[in-house]
């Protein structure tokens, strides 16, 4: 099986496109600095997507990672709904992971999530991008696009 990994980029903060209608439940947005809520998460929504890059690291690897990024996680009741890591390099802001937990699917908070990794992104750097690929979720690559992220790589692994 083939898979595509899709690079996309938004320049210019004013090309953002919000979601048309909100989350059909209430969230906040709460920065957490906690090395266990990046690796709980990431195992936990990456699990479906393959995402095995991670699963080796030790605590003490988890720590250097977390230090070196911002994560703010989505909750609704209070109960974590999803997540984004961003890191900034230079003169872009890298959404490095951001996922949504399974019972938190299907009510518009992928939107959500990816409208304010973008604005807090343009807040670091003049520039945000983000890479996805043929395995993440089914809407993954459509929820980039319809914020106004334009691809600018693409790359087939076999």
């Amino acid at each position: 099986m083939t898979e595509t990994i899709s690079y996309l980029e938004l320049n210019d903060p004013a090309d953002l496109r919000e979601p048309s209608r909100p989350p059909g439940v209430a969230h906040s947005f709460r920065e957490v600095t906690d090395p266990a809520i990046n690796r709980s998460l990431y195992e936990e929504i990456g699990g479906p997507h393959q995402w095995i890059d991670r699963l080796r690291w030790s605590d003490d690897e988890w720590a250097a990672w977390a230090a070196g990024v911002e994560t703010w996680i989505a909750e609704v009741d209070a109960e974590p709904a999803g997540y984004f890591e961003l890191r900034v390099d230079r003169d872009s802001t890298l959404i490095s992971i951001l996922g949504l937990r399974m019972p938190f699917r299907g009510k518009g908070l992928g939107a959500a999530i990816l409208t304010h990794a973008i604005k807090r992104g343009f807040e670091l750097a003049p520039r945000v991008w983000v890479s996805t690929n043929t395995m993440d979720a089914d809407h993954a690559l459509a929820n980039y696009e319809a914020r106004g992220m334009k691809v600018f790589r693409r790359e087939e692994l076999a």
